[in-house]
């Protein structure tokens, strides 16, 4: 028996499956991804209802480190921003009251942080932080080491 004798004794309608799973294995492999592994893991912690934080970005630049958290709806007064030498640690704290049946009052505290570490010391005299329209964006400068000249 030939290959093509077996292709004739098997029904068009059996291989149809089969060759549109091949198709559909070729066309995945063949693709390029729009984002790359580590990209979808990264945006994954970033939105994740389950890391009790808020979302945060670093970028750099040649002169400094820039921090932006989106912070809907938090007041400034809410954050407080600690700066060490080789990181920075945002919190959020809120306080929430509430009635319950117009009799009872419940105070609720919350605070949420995320810590920042640098592979160097900052100068924690020069950070800045400003607060508008929900987002927070702290400015840490970079500290500049003196050049030595190799003789």
């Amino acid at each position: 028996m030939t290959n093509n004798s077996r292709e004739e004794s098997t029904p068009k309608r059996a291989q149809e499956p089969v060759n549109h799973m091949m198709k559909a294995m070729n066309d995945f492999f063949q693709q390029r991804p729009t984002k790359g592994f580590l990209e979808s893991m990264d945006q994954l912690f970033i939105s994740s209802p389950f890391n009790g934080s808020f979302p945060m970005e670093l970028n750099e630049n040649d002169k400094a480190y820039i921090v932006q958290a989106k912070l809907p709806g938090i007041k400034k007064e809410d954050i407080e921003i600690d700066v060490l030498p080789q990181h920075i640690t945002i919190s959020i704290k809120q306080s929430k009251t509430s009635l319950k049946n117009n009799k009872e009052t419940y105070h609720q505290k919350d605070t949420l942080s995320r810590t920042i570490p640098f592979t160097k010391v900052i100068n924690s005299r020069s950070v800045t932080a400003i607060h508008e329209n929900g987002l927070l964006t702290v400015t840490i400068p970079k500290i500049k080491g003196k050049k030595i000249e190799i003789k």
